[in-house]
C-alpha cells in the first residue's frame, strides 16, 4: 500500500512538473506558458504585457486558403513557345486572398478619403489625390466607340465591376492604405477609437490622420483618438504604471493583418482551388480550364461561366444566346466561385501580382513561398533616435508611365528607406546577359536584359514629361515589368488556364487588368481531412 501511495505521489510530481514547463509529452502546443525569469504571461506585479493571442478570423472579403504542395505551371502543351511555365513542385503557406477583385466602390473609397484628408485644392497635397486617380482615358479606342470613358468608374450601375486603370504601383498605396483603415475599423469595434472620428470635422486632417505607424509608436498624436482605458483590457496590460503602459505599447489587440498583393505562386494556388480534387495525398489531376467553363445544369446548361473572348468578333455570343453575357467587363460576382468561393480567377480582368517578372522561376534556390521583388525597408531614425516623420515638405513620388506623380508615403506616415534590393537576384552572370559585349563585370553595372530605361524631364510648368528611349533594344525584362495572371474579357481561352503567365511594366494602367488583395494566415493545425 505504502509502495501505491509512493508511485502515485511520483506521478503526480512529474505532471505537475510537465505542466509547468507548458506541455506534455504528447506535444500539441504550449498550453501553460512560465518564462525562465519566473514569471507567467501578462502577471499583474511584472514588467512584461505580450498581450492576448487573437484567434484568426477572416476579414470581410477575405476568403482562407490553407498552404500545401502543388505543380506550379502549365501542364500541357506550351503552344506559344514561351517555355516560362514549365512545371515545378512549390510549397505555399496559408494566406488570406480577396473574394473579388477591388470594385469601382471600394477604390472610390480610397479616392473619396485622400481627397477629404488631403484636399487636392491645398497646392502642398494636390498630386496625393490626381496620382492615386484610375486612368480612364484608356477606354479610349481609335476605331472603336468610347462609352465608358465618363461612365464605368464613376456611376453607381458599376460600382461592383473590378476597378481598371490602375497601376502596379498605384495598387500598392491602395493595399497600404486599406492596411490602416482596416485597423481603424477594427480598433473603433473594440471601443479603442472613438466612433466620431470621423463625424468630428476637426478630426483626420492632413498629417494628422490616424495611421499605424503613430498608433504602434503611441505617438502623442494619437492620445486624442484613444481610450486608454479600454485599450488596456484589450491588450491585458493589468498595470496602472504609465512607464510600463509606455513601455509596452505594442498593440496587437484588434490589429487587422497588413493587406498586400498576392505573390504569383499564391494567385496560382488559389485559383486552381485543388481542395476538392485531392484524394489523401495526392490530387487527382489537373484539367485544362477551358473544359471546366460550360454549365451542366439548368437555364446554364451549354452557357460559358466565365467573362472571355470566344473567337475573333465574339465577345459575348449571338443576340439572344449570350455565351458569357458580358461584352466588357462584369459584375464580380457574376460566375460561379471556384471550390475555394473565389470569384472572377480565370475571366473578367486578369490580376497584377507582387512578383517581378523573370522567364524562369528559380525553384532549385527557394521551393517555399517563392517570390521574387524583395526590397526590405527600415524606418529612418532622427539624430535624438526617434522616428522621422512625413511632413508636407518631404513627400516622396513616383512617376507613372502617363507623367502623373504617385506618392510614395504620406504626411504622418514614418519615412522608410530601401536598404537591399534583390529583385535581380540570381540573374546570372555577365556572360549570360544580352550585351555581354558592352558590359563590365561589375554585377552592379551590367545589364542582364538590356531593357529600355525610364527617363523623364519636369518642364517649365512643372508638368513631367517621358522621354523615349531611343538606344537598340533587346528585351522588355527589366526590374520594373510585373507578373499578370488569368484571362481577361477581351483574352481568348488561352490565358485562362491559372498557370499561364505575362508581364507589364508597373507604372502604366490597362482596361483588362484589375488586382485583388491578400493577406498573410496562420496554419490552421486542427484542419486535416481524411479526404
Amino acid at each position: 500500500m505504502k509502495k501505491l501511495k509512493l508511485f502515485s505521489l511520483i506521478a503526480l510530481s512529474s505532471t505537475l512538473a510537465l505542466t509547468s514547463c507548458g506541455g506534455s509529452n504528447n506535444g500539441g502546443g504550449t498550453k501553460k506558458f512560465v518564462s525562465k525569469t519566473g514569471w507567467k504571461p501578462n502577471e499583474k506585479q511584472g514588467w512584461f504585457f505580450a498581450g492576448k493571442q487573437q484567434k484568426q478570423k477572416g476579414w470581410p472579403g477575405m476568403v482562407y486558403v490553407e498552404g500545401g504542395t502543388f505543380t506550379m505551371g502549365l501542364v500541357k502543351d506550351d503552344v506559344m513557345h514561351d517555355w516560362n511555365n514549365s512545371p515545378r513542385r512549390m510549397q505555399v503557406s496559408s494566406f488570406f486572398i480577396g473574394e473579388t477583385e477591388i470594385t469601382n466602390y471600394e477604390y472610390r473609397e480610397y479616392l473619396t478619403w485622400l481627397k477629404y484628408v488631403f484636399p487636392p485644392s491645398d497646392p502642398s497635397f494636390k498630386e496625393i489625390y490626381n496620382g492615386a486617380l484610375p486612368d480612364t482615358l484608356l477606354w479610349d479606342n481609335k476605331l472603336s466607340r468610347n462609352d465608358f470613358n465618363e461612365t464605368y468608374f464613376r456611376s453607381p450601375e458599376f460600382d461592383y465591376y473590378p476597378v481598371v486603370g490602375v497601376t502596379w504601383t498605384q495598387a500598392n498605396r491602395y493595399c497600404e492604405w486599406l492596411s490602416d483603415r482596416a485597423n481603424e475599423k477594427a480598433l473603433m469595434q473594440a471601443g479603442i477609437i472613438a466612433k466620431d472620428l470621423y463625424i468630428n470635422e476637426s478630426n483626420n486632417q492632413g498629417g494628422t490622420a490616424f495611421n499605424m505607424d503613430k498608433f504602434k509608436s503611441n505617438d502623442p498624436e494619437m492620445q486624442g483618438y484613444i481610450n486608454e482605458k479600454r485599450m488596456q483590457q484589450k491588450t491585458g496590460m493589468k498595470t496602472t504604471n504609465q512607464r510600463l503602459l509606455a513601455a509596452n505599447r505594442a498593440p496587437n489587440a484588434a490589429m487587422v493583418t497588413k493587406f498586400r498583393l498576392p505573390t504569383e505562386v499564391e494567385w496560382e494556388y488559389a485559383a486552381l482551388g485543388m481542395a476538392k480534387n485531392r484524394e489523401y495525398n495526392q490530387y487527382l489531376g489537373k484539367k485544362p480550364e477551358i473544359d471546366q467553363l460550360r454549365g451542366t445544369k439548368g437555364r446554364e446548361r451549354g452557357m460559358f461561366l466565365e467573362n472571355f473572348k470566344m473567337g475573333a468578333g465574339d465577345y459575348s455570343g449571338l443576340p439572344g444566346w449570350k455565351n458569357d453575357g458580358s461584352a466588357k467587363t462584369s459584375d464580380v460576382r457574376q460566375y460561379p466561385s471556384n471550390d475555394l468561393g473565389i470569384y472572377g480567377m480565370y475571366g473578367n480582368v486578369a490580376e497584377w501580382t507582387a512578383d517581378v517578372y523573370r522567364p524562369i522561376i528559380d525553384e532549385d534556390f527557394s521551393d517555399f513561398n517563392y517570390y521574387r521583388g524583395n526590397m526590405p525597408q527600415a524606418v529612418v531614425r532622427n539624430g535624438d533616435g526617434t522616428y522621422k516623420m512625413v511632413d508636407e515638405s518631404n513627400i516622396k513620388y513616383d512617376t507613372l508611365a502617363d507623367g502623373r506623380l504617385v506618392y510614395r508615403n504620406l504626411p504622418g506616415q514614418f519615412e522608410r528607406e530601401t536598404i537591399a534590393d534583390y529583385r535581380n537576384y540570381r540573374d546570372g552572370d555577365r556572360m549570360s546577359s544580352l550585351n555581354y559585349r558592352n558590359a563590365s563585370d561589375s554585377a552592379s553595372t551590367y545589364d542582364m536584359y538590356n531593357s529600355p530605361k525610364s527617363r523623364f524631364i519636369v518642364d517649365a510648368s512643372g508638368k513631367v514629361v517621358l522621354q523615349k528611349d531611343r538606344k537598340e533594344r533587346t528585351s522588355e525584362i527589366s526590374n520594373d515589368i510585373r507578373v499578370v495572371k488569368g484571362g481577361s474579357w477581351q483574352d481568348t481561352a488561352y490565358w485562362l488556364d491559372p498557370g499561364q503567365r505575362r508581364y507589364k511594366t508597373q507604372d502604366r494602367a490597362f482596361g483588362w487588368i484589375g488586382f485583388r488583395v491578400a493577406q498573410d494566415a496562420r496554419a490552421n493545425d486542427k484542419s486535416r481531412t481524411r479526404r
